[in-house]
């Protein structure tokens, strides 16, 4: 990300500060991104590379990219709620997010268990795009999605199977993008990520 566009910021959540980071492309703006991280108790993140991967295709879009620290990660306060804590904390996040920016179109996007939250939180704010990237289907509940949903994952997933996230998409008639030769973090396919975002999500 372009350091100069970039500011930390201290939300007060219902469990405490959450610690935020925003990418704003400034007047150029032309939409909102919330970009969730992984699992907060298995090493997840604000600088995960694939978060930050979203947040650059976002801002590269125009969009002011807004990531965040779930309960107990970085600087954020609280603990890990097993999503409930963490989808209320994204809404105050967004709350802020409008306040401060206006109404722009909203685009969501997560990442493994942060597909999840993105998921839960989808059900609450209108939105233009979603990106579900390794969505962790075998773990958490995930609702189904309105047509037009990116759905993006490794052929080789060792932690969420390519199988079980068909066995999810079928029903709902929704694509599946599969990354040839990849695991779960898309290590050394973080490119080719950013061009399936890029070319299928437009802000």
């Amino acid at each position: 990300m372009k350091r100069s566009n970039e500011e930390r910021l201290s939300i007060r959540g219902a469990a405490g500060d959450l610690e935020v980071v925003v990418n704003d492309p400034g007047e150029k703006r032309r939409a909102v991104a919330f970009i969730a991280h992984p699992h907060p108790l298995y090493g997840g993140s604000l600088d995960n590379k694939v978060v930050q991967t979203l947040a650059k295709c976002f801002f590269g879009q125009g969009a002011v990219a807004v990531r965040m620290n779930f309960r107990g990660v970085g600087a954020s306060e609280g603990v890990y709620d097993e999503g409930r804590g963490e989808t209320e904390d994204w809404l105050t996040v967004a709350a802020a997010v409008r306040d401060r920016y206006g109404e722009l179109p909203i685009a969501l996007a997560g990442f493994s268990f942060g597909a999840f939250v993105i998921n839960r939180v989808a059900e609450s704010l209108a939105y233009q795009r979603l990106v579900l990237v390794g969505a962790a289907v075998n773990r958490f509940p995930l609702t189904h999605v309105r047509a037009g949903t990116l759905v993006v994952h490794g052929e080789e997933d060792d932690v969420v199977p390519l199988k079980d996230v068909f066995d999810w998409a079928r029903p709902q008639s929704l694509p599946v993008v599969v990354i040839p030769g990849t695991g779960h973090f898309f290590h050394g396919k973080l490119v080719e990520l950013a061009r399936i975002v890029n070319s299928s999500c437009a802000c």
